[in-house]
């Protein structure tokens, strides 16, 4: 039988078939920052609320996603998951709230949305390398003459995984 004939399908391209890859591909990159701005929406509420009993589920309904999902998301996106960021964000303010030196321990865990000391503690010591009693005594001392902001900066807790390795490296 002939091309064309009968029995047999010719496709025939356009224009439209060519644009196709790049209509999908823009529509994944728009997808793709939509997920992102979203991702950000859901940072920034922890760091506005994060004094507030916030956990993974609440956040997920929020954004109008699992819990799952966004702590997939969130992990690829930053680095680490929304729970991780949350103790970051509550550890950083405790340590400006122990620098200053006029509460206890025990208030600046509650004020930072922790609730329970044992587990504030155990984050703190993990995040900061010493526990929040023995920061409270030398954080005073450590920032005298620096300014708020450059305290802020030198004095923010680093990841054990963030942490450079020390000692030699072997060939």
């Amino acid at each position: 039988m002939a091309p064309g004939g009968r029995g047999t399908i010719v496709r025939v391209s356009t224009r439209a078939d060519a644009a196709r890859p790049r209509d999908l591909a823009q529509q994944r990159d728009a997808a793709r920052l939509r997920d992102l701005a979203g991702l950000r929406r859901v940072r920034d509420r922890i760091d506005r609320e994060y004094a507030q009993p916030l956990d993974v589920e609440a956040l997920a309904r929020g954004a109008n996603v699992s819990a799952g999902h966004l702590s997939r998301q969130f992990r690829r996106a930053y680095g680490e998951s929304p729970y991780a960021y949350l103790m970051t964000r509550r550890i950083e303010r405790a340590m400006a709230l122990l620098r200053h030196g006029d509460r206890t321990v025990t208030e600046v865990c509650f004020a930072v949305g922790c609730s329970s000391l044992g587990t504030f503690s155990t984050r703190f010591t993990e995040l900061v390398g010493v526990p929040p009693s023995v920061y409270r005594r030398q954080a005073g001392l450590a920032t005298t003459g620096m300014a708020p902001c450059v305290a802020k900066a030198v004095t923010r807790p680093v990841r054990n995984r963030e942490a450079p390795a020390a000692g030699p490296r072997l060939p």
